[in-house]
C-alpha cells in the first residue's frame, strides 16, 4: 500500500479478518461476515523510525497499548468495500503523521483591532442598556 512518494507498506504487514457486522441485517445477519478488522503493528512495520514514533505518540482510540492499530470497517454491506474502506482509513491515519506540522508564530493583536473590539463591545453594551425599563 502506497502512503506517499517515500512511504509504502507491504501487504504482509496488514492483517485483515472478516467478522460479522453489528446492527440490523435481515436474513443474513448471522451468516455473512461482511465487516472487517484491520490490524497493523506499528513497531514491527517497515515505516521509518520517526513515523513510528509519531504514530505511537498519537492519542487515538484505534491504537492499543501494545502499539497495534485496529480499524473496524462495517459501513458497507460487501466485504470488499469494507476492506477498501479500512485500508483508506489506515492510509489517511499514516499520511497525517507523515506531514510536517508548521511551527506557530505567536502574534499580538494590532492596536487598531483592539480599539475596534472595544468599540463593538461598547456598542453592544449600549444596545442592551437601552432594552431596559423606561422611567
Amino acid at each position: 500500500m502506497r502512503i506517499n512518494d517515500q512511504v509504502t507498506i507491504g501487504d504482509d504487514e496488514i492483517q485483515l479478518t472478516a467478522i460479522r457486522a453489528q446492527g440490523a441485517g435481515g436474513q443474513n445477519v448471522n451468516k455473512v461476515a461482511s465487516a472487517v478488522h484491520l490490524r497493523f503493528d506499528v513497531s514491527a512495520s517497515s515505516l521509518p523510525e520517526h513515523y513510528k514514533h509519531r504514530l505511537l505518540s498519537l492519542q487515538d482510540q484505534r491504537l492499543t497499548s501494545q502499539g497495534v492499530i485496529i480499524i473496524k470497517a462495517q459501513r458497507f454491506r460487501h466485504r470488499e468495500q469494507n476492506i477498501a474502506d479500512a485500508l483508506t482509513r489506515l492510509r489517511h491515519l499514516i499520511h497525517g503523521v507523515t506531514r510536517e506540522q508548521k511551527k506557530r508564530i505567536a502574534t499580538r493583536p494590532s492596536k487598531l483591532s483592539r480599539e475596534r473590539r472595544l468599540q463593538s463591545k461598547a456598542r453592544r453594551s449600549q444596545v442592551k442598556r437601552l432594552r431596559g425599563r423606561i422611567e
